[in-house]
């Protein structure tokens, strides 16, 4: 008796991993594009990151270059040189303080798209170095 108990409980293994077969396929095969939804996503926060960083890089530049009383053109052209691509850069300034911004738009790619466009800003502000240096740095204009 005992020999047939033990070829029942292998033939019951036997069958059973039978009907097991191609289930680890068709669970990977329902979990890799899940996978890849989740992989996408991250990178995208990750290029979100780094276009912020872009952002805050290219208004401390202009920040920098418009403190030193160079044109607005120059100004926009040095943060857009830092900006992601895109960007809109404005200046402004007033009681011996430049404040220059850049904002741009960052849209996930592919299937991502649906979760729409996310907004980057950064702020620097400088203040205007001294009067003898932006009388010096006109005078090198008029010169050119």
């Amino acid at each position: 008796m005992a020999r047939t108990d033990l070829a029942r409980t292998g033939r019951a293994r036997t069958d059973r991993a039978r009907t097991d077969r191609g289930s680890v396929t068709a669970e990977a095969a329902l979990a890799l594009p899940a996978l890849c939804l989740v992989l996408g996503a991250v990178l995208f926060v990750v290029m979100t990151g780094v276009a912020q960083l872009r952002c805050v890089d290219a208004a401390r530049a202009g920040a920098r270059v418009a403190a030193r009383g160079e044109a607005v053109a120059v100004v926009q052209a040095a943060a857009r040189d830092l900006a992601p691509a895109g960007a809109r850069v404005a200046v402004a300034g007033e009681d011996g303080v430049v404040r220059v911004r850049v904002e741009a738009a960052l849209r996930a790619p592919g299937i991502l798209r649906r979760l729409g466009t996310v907004r980057l800003a950064a702020d620097a502000v400088a203040a205007v170095e001294e009067q003898d240096a932006v009388a010096v740095t006109a005078a090198v204009r008029q010169r050119e």
